[in-house]
């Protein structure tokens, strides 16, 4: 009897380097399908981000969404606000607080971004059945579950 290696241990760069690596190209991949609108990376992932969360979340929360830290945050922010496609206004509770919103402009943006991004997912999904893609993601799902409570572990749950 011969013991198969499992195909995702044959991958040059293991599984968890491959997901990287396949990342990297997606996004690549919206990066240069929205480059016309004048975004780049940081800026229409902030937007995205901001669509999901929903408008009037904090800053705060937004950069605890997107994994990054608050001074590139602000950075892309102040780029969003110079081309009027969000603004940021005090918290009515918490002065110190920002929360963001989507300028009519920032909205109308978000409608063509959107639009683009179906059209690169269609792009990057061609030739994989739902099947595929939901098995996928509820890898992904439970890989993030998984990575989060190792980081737990081996931190010390600091």
């Amino acid at each position: 009897m011969s013991s198969s290696i499992p195909f995702h241990e044959t991958l040059d760069l293991t599984l968890c380097g491959s997901m990287g690596r396949v990342h990297r190209l997606c996004r690549d991949a919206v990066t240069f399908a929205v480059e016309p609108l004048g975004l780049t990376q940081s800026r229409w992932t902030v937007m995205i981000h901001l669509f999901h969360l929903n408008q009037g979340c904090t800053q705060q929360q937004l950069a605890s969404s997107l994994g990054i830290e608050m001074p590139s945050l602000t950075r892309t922010i102040k780029q969003l606000e110079q081309q009027e496609i969000i603004v940021r206004k005090s918290d009515t509770e918490d002065k110190r607080s920002k929360r963001l919103y989507f300028t009519e402009q920032g909205l109308q943006l978000l409608d063509t971004l959107r639009v683009i991004i179906a059209d690169v997912k269609q792009h990057l999904y061609a030739n994989l059945n739902t099947e595929q893609l939901d098995t996928m993601a509820h890898g992904l799902v439970q890989m993030e579950i998984n990575a989060r409570q190792c980081i737990k572990q081996y931190s010390g749950d600091k």
